[in-house]
């Protein structure tokens, strides 16, 4: 039996270690830089930033699962925690981790090639329930990555296959808007924000946000309520955790440390700029949502058939 970690009455004491399990100059990674700058000024300590890649997410995860519980490794835990294990990637799940907070959601949108096929969601619906299984595919993460499962579960709230739509894997949605610009992709129903620069080109453009409202950073682009009267809704989260076993103490301490950072402009002006959600939920509200939205990515795995 492992003896309990004395509680640290003066933490932090050293700078905290912040491990990515995805690569520098993404999305990911430029949320946890931010809110680690707002978050040294809180603690009044060090937040280095450590990328560790690899495994589809799960190096980094296991990275953060397998720090010493003292509080100074922490990690951005991402919504693929509540995927990868029912692929049989890793047998971590959420409760493996200590939750902390969470800081940011974005919400999946369906976005298009501007002199594609598909003028609006309606008629995207009509031509893939249409056409034969296949006739058109989609991209913007890797096989069974949130924005894979976020369109399987969107066919399926249309009573399709959720394979009708055939998945191109890719390194993110990016390079799979720069295949669809192209004229090799059809759909990338990834967050709005990582269309901007190419809507802003006028070479793609978003037919609506799987989010029960508009956002305010993309005001034209409609949420599927308003396009089909669909309720359907689902994202990518991010939030900060660390191993099993943390100190309440310490869960204390950064909680409020973290939500100070959160709220600091620091934070809250980047995150409009880049149009990324903010969504801020506390240490046992954020547990509980993770539970949450572990079973519901688990019923979508198993219908997209890639359980293990």
């Amino acid at each position: 039996m492992v003896a309990p970690l004395p509680a640290l009455a003066d933490y932090p004491e050293k700078p905290i270690t912040l491990i990515v399990p995805w690569a520098a100059g993404g999305g990911t990674d430029a949320t946890a830089r931010t809110i680690a700058a707002a978050l040294e000024e809180e603690l009044g300590q060090t937040v280095n930033v450590v990328n560790r890649t690899g495994g589809s997410g799960v190096v980094g995860h296991t990275a953060m699962a397998m720090a010493r519980p003292d509080g100074y490794t922490l990690g951005l835990i991402t919504g693929e925690i509540n995927m990868m294990h029912w692929q049989g990637l890793t047998q971590l799940t959420y409760a493996d981790y200590t939750p902390i907070a969470q800081i940011n959601y974005d919400y999946a949108g369906i976005q298009v090639a501007a002199d594609g096929p598909f003028d609006s969601v309606e008629t995207l619906v009509d031509k893939v329930k249409s056409e034969s299984s296949g006739t058109y595919n989609a991209s913007g993460t890797g096989q069974g990555g949130v924005w894979h499962l976020a369109f399987a579960g969107f066919l399926l709230d249309q009573g399709m296959e959720p394979n009708r739509v055939s998945w191109i894997p890719s390194q993110g949605a990016a390079p799979a808007m720069t295949e669809m610009a192209a004229g090799s992709i059809d759909i990338v129903p990834s967050s709005v924000p990582e269309a901007r620069s190419m809507m802003d080109a006028g070479r793609v453009e978003s037919l609506a946000i799987m989010a029960p409202e508009r956002l305010e950073t993309f005001p034209d682009v409609p949420t599927l309520k308003e396009a089909i009267d669909s309720d359907y809704t689902i994202g990518e989260w991010r939030g900060i955790a660390g191993p099993k076993d943390m100190d309440p103490d310490v869960v204390e301490t950064l909680e409020s440390a973290i939500q100070a950072a959160y709220e600091s402009a620091t934070y809250q002006d980047f995150m409009s700029r880049q149009g990324f959600g903010t969504q801020w939920r506390g240490a046992d509200d954020f547990g509980n949502f993770m539970a949450e939205q572990d079973e519901r990515f688990g019923e979508i795995v198993e219908q997209v058939g890639l359980s293990r």
